[in-house]
């Protein structure tokens, strides 16, 4: 496999992986850890369950 085909490859699936939030709980780890020291971190279960009882409490925009 060339260089160019497994650089397309890793890029595709980092953009599969941000469109489906697998990459949420990461970003809000080092969001938490950098802004907001003093704040205890969420397991990444409770971060789904909170995240996706805000989303059933304001679905907005979803299409489902």
């Amino acid at each position: 496999m060339t260089a160019h085909v497994a650089t397309t490859l890793r890029g595709i699936l980092w953009w599969i992986r941000s469109v489906m939030g697998d990459l949420d709980y990461a970003r809000y780890v080092e969001h938490t850890r950098r802004n907001h020291t003093d704040a205890p971190l969420l397991s990444e279960r409770e971060f789904w369950r909170r995240r996706h009882a805000a989303a059933d409490n304001n679905p907005g925009a979803r299409c489902c």
